[in-house]
This record gives structure tokens, C-alpha cells and sequence, in this order.
């Protein structure tokens, strides 16, 4: 079992940046591919970032160059930090992770964490 805890979010203003942490619990956390997801209300889940293992990363269009995903395995951590923020951008972050690679499709991974959000004002 992995639990997963997102901290980080909370207001800003558009330009401004934000750092999300998603701390597991629970053994071989390193060995897990994790990725973020946002959720706008009324919206669909959608896929922002995932890293495995080696810190190899992927990116969705729209937050290529203004994000960056990181892990620290020694910490059972894994950032989203988060620069030159859009009104956009606003949603609840979720992260999430499963035994296998990245994907980008929500109902792959295994575990979720309870969200944190993230507001951007213009």
C-alpha cells in the first residue's frame, strides 16, 4: 500500500510560482511512477507531469517550460514546481502513482492522493 499527501497549494497571482510536494508512506515508494493531475470544476481529470524512477519526466503542452517535476526517493517526495502561472492553471492537483511507467490516463494509476488546490487570480 502507498499513501499519498499533497501539500503546497494555495492562492497566487498569475506570474507568481507555486511548489507542490506529494510525500508517500509505505515501502519501495522509489520503485513507483508518479504523476500529477489537475481538476477544474466542471472538468475533466487531466494529466500535467509524471517522473519514474530515474527521474526521467514528461510533460503535458500546456505547462511545458513553466513546469518541472522532480522526485527526491531518499525523501519519499515528489515536487511540481510550478512557475509563470496562468488564471488557468487554477484546479485541485492531485498526485498519484503506479507500479508501472508514466501514463497519462487517470484511471491507470493506483493510488491518489486527496488533492490540494491551487488558485490563480489575474
Amino acid at each position: 500500500q502507498v499513501q499519498l499527501v499533497e501539500s503546497g497549494g494555495g492562492m497566487v497571482q498569475a506570474g507568481g510560482s507555486l511548489r507542490l510536494s506529494c510525500t508517500a508512506s509505505g515501502r519501495t515508494f522509489s520503485s513507483y511512477a508518479v504523476g500529477w493531475f489537475r481538476q477544474a470544476p466542471g472538468k475533466e481529470r487531466q494529466f500535467v507531469a509524471g517522473i519514474i524512477w530515474t527521474s526521467s519526466s514528461t510533460y503535458a503542452d500546456s505547462v511545458k517550460g513553466r513546469f518541472a517535476i522532480s522526485r527526491d526517493n531518499a525523501k519519499n517526495t515528489v515536487y511540481l514546481q510550478m512557475n509563470s502561472l496562468k488564471p488557468e492553471d487554477t484546479a485541485v492537483y492531485y498526485c498519484a502513482a503506479r507500479r508501472r511507467g508514466v501514463v497519462t490516463i487517470a484511471s491507470e494509476y493506483e493510488y491518489w492522493g486527496q488533492g490540494t488546490q491551487v488558485t490563480v487570480s489575474s
